[in-house]
């Protein structure tokens, strides 16, 4: 979890992404954000995020996203 922290705060330093809950919802991440974290994911833990993994629900939180990387870990 601490390397997922690490990738979405250095784009945007400002959220605590500990505690927020509506990355996506709440425009805090954009889609350009979802692109740059879905590559620097499959750099650090050496998965492939799939289309079928790019939802809003699953970008929604920092919590979210880390279910969504062990689910992909998971399956591989």
């Amino acid at each position: 979890m601490e390397e997922l922290l690490s990738i979405l705060e250095e784009l945007h330093p400002e959220v605590d992404f500990e505690t927020e809950t509506g990355l996506v919802t709440n425009g805090i991440i954009d889609s350009f954000d979802i692109v740059t974290i879905i590559s620097e994911i499959g750099d650090r833990f050496d998965v492939v995020v799939s289309a079928e993994y790019i939802t809003p629900e699953n970008f929604d939180s920092a919590e979210t996203i880390y279910d969504m990387i062990q689910r992909i870990e998971e399956e591989e």
